[in-house]
Formats: C-alpha cells, sequence, structure tokens
C-alpha cells in the first residue's frame, strides 16, 4: 500500500471529539501529541501520563493537556497510545487491565512487542493496533508502520492513522512484516547518520575542515531524498545520472562494490531483523 501523506485533507475531522491519552510522554509521545494538536485536535480532549509530576505541568503548560494518573486516562479515554519503554510494557498493563473496557482502541508505539501481548492482558475483543514509528517524528517527517491486531478494523486502523499522520508517513503492513519493517525504517535513520559520519571523515581526509564536510554531505543527502521522494524515478536512474562514464562517481562505486558495501547492508539489515524478532519473543 502507498504510504499515506500528512497532508491534513487525510486527517479524520471527527477525530478531536474523541478522548485521546498519550501514556509516558517522551520525546516520541510529546511528538505525537504536538501533531495532534496541530491537526485539529482540542487539548482539552487530550490527556497525558508521566513518571514526573514536573514532567506533566510541563507538557500541560506547553500544551494545555490535562496530566492524570494512567488509571483515570484507562477510564476515561477512547484511545490509549502506550509510549512507555518495552520493558515496561508489562507493568503498564497490568495496572490498566482492570480499566480498559473492549470498547477501546490501545495502540502500541513500543518495539517488538506483539499485539497478542496487549490481547492476552485486557479485555476480551480488545481492538489493538501496532505502530512502530522512527525518530523523525521529531521533524514531522517519520516513517510510522501499522498493523491491526485481531479485533481492530478498519475504523481502528484510520483513527491510528489520524494520529500519526500529522508527524509523517503510514504505512500498513501485516504483522508479520513489522519485524523487517523495525530493520529498515525503525532502525533506519541510524544506518544514514552512521553514513554521514564515515563520509564526513572522508572529507576531512581529503582536507576539508569538519564544518564544511558535514554542510556538504548533509545537503547533498537532503537533497537526494528530495529527489527520490519526489521524481517518481528508480534509484538506479538518479545514480545513473549522477555516474559519467570513467569519472569519479563509477570510481567511488567500483571501491564500495569491491568492499562489499552492499552485501553488508543486506547482512546489517538481516541482523536487525532477526533482533527484532528476539524481541519480540521476549529475549
Amino acid at each position: 500500500m502507498t504510504p499515506h501523506t500528512n497532508d491534513p485533507s487525510h486527517h479524520t475531522p471527527a477525530a478531536g471529539r474523541q478522548k485521546v491519552a498519550v501514556l509516558g510522554t517522551g520525546k516520541i509521545g510529546e511528538a505525537l501529541l504536538s501533531g495532534m494538536i496541530r491537526a485539529g485536535w482540542a487539548p482539552a480532549d487530550l490527556l497525558v501520563t508521566a513518571r514526573r509530576a514536573d514532567r506533566a505541568e510541563e507538557l500541560r503548560g506547553r500544551y494545555g493537556v490535562s496530566p492524570v494518573g494512567n488509571a483515570e486516562a484507562a477510564k476515561t479515554a477512547d484511545t490509549l497510545i502506550l509510549a512507555v519503554k518495552p520493558q515496561d510494557m508489562g507493568a503498564l498493563l497490568e495496572e490498566l487491565a482492570p480499566h480498559v473496557g473492549a470498547d477501546r482502541l490501545v495502540i502500541s508505539a513500543a518495539a517488538g512487542i506483539p499485539t497478542t501481548f496487549f490481547e492476552e492482558r485486557l479485555a476480551d475483543g480488545i481492538a489493538v493496533v501496532r505502530v512502530m514509528p522512527n525518530t523523525p517524528v521529531l521533524v514531522d517527517e517519520g516513517m510510522s508502520v501499522i498493523s491491526a491486531g485481531r479485533h481492530a478494523g478498519e475504523t481502528h486502523l484510520a483513527r491510528t492513522e489520524a494520529i500519526f499522520q500529522p508527524v509523517g508517513k503510514t504505512l500498513r503492513v501485516p504483522e508479520k512484516h513489522q519485524d523487517a519493517a523495525t530493520a529498515l525504517s525503525g532502525s533506519g535513520p541510524a544506518y544514514f547518520y552512521y553514513l554521514v559520519e564515515a563520509m564526513t571523515d572522508a572529507g576531512i581526509l581529503l582536507g576539508l575542515p569538519r564544518a564544511q564536510a558535514h554542510d556538504l554531505i548533509v545537503q547533498s543527502a537532503i537533497g537526494a531524498a528530495v529527489m527520490l521522494r519526489d521524481s517518481g524515478e528508480h534509484p538506479v536512474k538518479l545514480r545513473e545520472a549522477v555516474t559519467s562514464p570513467a569519472g569519479t562517481t563509477i570510481n567511488a562505486i567500483r571501491e564500495l562494490e569491491n568492499h562489499g558495501v552492499r552485501a553488508a547492508l543486506l547482512a546489517a539489515l538481516e541482523a536487525a531483523r532477526d533482533r527484532s524478532r528476539e524481541l519480540a519473543s521476549g529475549n
């Protein structure tokens, strides 16, 4: 399925009538909160929980939302977004279970935890949607991969998309593909940061000051990403447009191939996928 954009026309107009609670409002949770408000949710319909009272008050002052406890959020909200760390999820569900009815929507933004983990611990028939966002949601350029649990239908998926679209794009996949999506987009930003770091070191080796090398690479990365997104061209065609016969680019690409960079990327993403599977199994 083609990813959904963050065009406001895609947002659900009635979303503001739903009460939404973000449980565990760290960086990702706050990014979602900010995006929902920009997309038209009324702050009065948004609840937040935080471990520290000062953090809760900071969110109230910044967004006009209501800080509450976990139990109150579970009793009050129509949609619960669980954005705590994976290792804290079991304890949170134990606290929420007595208060969450089967008519609620539970959205998990925790890496590696399958929807069955929630379905087994909450009310029978509850709708659970699993989402794997990545850190560019902090700058409204995220990629959020969405999978439905056994009892989640179109309405639940649409409501989830309305929450995540203001901070980037969304893509629905069967849950069996979540580990692959985690390897590609969940961990993906780190691969690009790693590449920029290495290219910056190369620029220094070639005699450029670090700041200049950084600026050259970052702007090249932004330009290349926009061309990939907006041109509709295959990356091979875009690469070939830069690769002149006997030129500088083809010499560089030959060295990348000689050093097995493509094979290393394939192996790296397989390793990330496998680790995601291990996390999902509780290891």
